[in-house]
């Protein structure tokens, strides 16, 4: 084996079997805590065609905002506060910054704000904050976690005026940044377009796309086998085979390829057709979980299949995986999880990050 594929970065997956009508089920709880996603795939064995319900969910995801040079402590002015970041279902993530290298911020709708900064950043802005989990020796990076619903925070307040000032006045920072919000009212909508209106912007729907394969081998899924020990292939194989589907690798391995040996895993078998949808742009988590709820109504006629994948990536780059846990990109940035929805109502769970990260919850 090549040595520089020895050096491949170790992952973390964590795999959850349950019923989607198990009142314990906690599908929801998993999908509402990953708040940063860029990229949603449904994989729909022996289908052809994107059906109608499942379109019309995809299509009336929430747009999204590219803000540009936007001061972080707009994010704290009272009437945005009180009118959206209070209220939930509101998301921003500094754009195009390197979580390793830069200072990244990341709002979540919980009304958590992560601001994670080099240590020049943190000294100046005189924040109290605490050391990364991925620090070697020195503190160069410090993560300051501020709870913007807590009392103390409250506008008029003494802390939230030292937060303002250290924002605003101390050390005024600026950035790039994703917006989206999910099912706001009148007075949400005035608010954003207010801030939106004093700086420049791009308004984004997320971007569609769907590929019919052709005559594929596909793994066989029992949903009593999640570990892959008799009647299924392993989590890990079935993954690295959901890979290979997305980036269009052939599985065959055919003797006159010279670009790829993969193969199927075992056990297996053809499909004659399958669809692929994907979706990218900043999603949020209120619109997977819509989107999931229609996968788990495909099994309410009669299909071919006995099962669906759906795969939501997070932001490589963000500062957080699920909830406020800390992430760091290093060789991967690997975020993202994976249901597999059966006909039966039974479902995996996937959830993979970095070895380094906290454990999926």
């Amino acid at each position: 084996m090549s040595p520089e594929l020895e050096k491949c970065p170790r992952s973390l997956l964590v795999c959850e079997k349950s019923n989607f009508l198990n009142e314990k089920s906690r599908h929801d709880f998993h999908v509402s805590k990953h708040n940063f996603n860029y990229k949603i795939s449904v994989l729909m064995p022996e289908c052809g065609m994107l059906p109608a319900n499942i379109s019309t969910v995809i299509n009336s995801f929430s747009h999204y905002y590219l803000v540009r040079a936007l001061p972080v402590h707009e994010l704290l002015e009272e009437t945005f506060l009180e009118s959206l970041v209070k209220k939930g279902h509101f998301y921003a993530l500094s754009y195009n910054t390197k979580i390793d290298e830069d200072n990244s911020i990341a709002l979540l709708s919980s009304g958590q704000l992560i601001l994670s900064l080099d240590k020049d950043t943190y000294e100046q802005l005189g924040l109290e904050g605490r050391p990364s989990l991925y620090n070697h020796g020195k503190a160069m990076r410090l993560v300051v976690t501020l709870d913007l619903t807590d009392k103390s925070l409250s506008p008029g307040s003494k802390r939230y005026q030292r937060v303002l000032s250290s924002l605003k006045d101390r050390l005024p920072l600026r950035y790039d940044f994703f917006f989206t919000k999910y099912n706001t009212g009148a007075d949400e909508e005035k608010t954003l377009n207010k801030l939106l209106s004093q700086y420049s912007y791009e308004e984004h729907k997320p971007a569609v796309s769907h590929q019919t394969l052709k005559e594929i081998p596909c793994p066989t899924l029992y949903p009593s086998d999640i570990q892959g020990k008799t009647l299924s292939c392993d989590p890990h194989h079935f993954l690295e085979w959901l890979g290979a589907v997305n980036l269009d690798i052939s599985c065959e391995n055919a003797a006159d390829s010279f670009l790829s040996t993969y193969v199927c895993p075992e056990p297996q078998s053809s499909v004659s057709q399958a669809l692929l949808c994907t979706v990218t742009g900043f999603i949020s988590p209120e619109n997977v979980f819509a989107l999931l709820k229609e996968l788990r109504q495909y099994f309410d006629e009669p299909r071919f299949t006995p099962w669906v994948s759906l795969t939501v990536h997070g932001f490589m780059d963000s500062p957080v995986s699920w909830g406020a846990t800390e992430h760091r990109f290093l060789k991967g940035g690997e975020n993202f999880y994976n249901f597999v929805c059966f006909k039966n109502q039974d479902y995996w769970l996937h959830m993979a990050t970095g070895a380094q990260d906290g454990c999926p919850p």
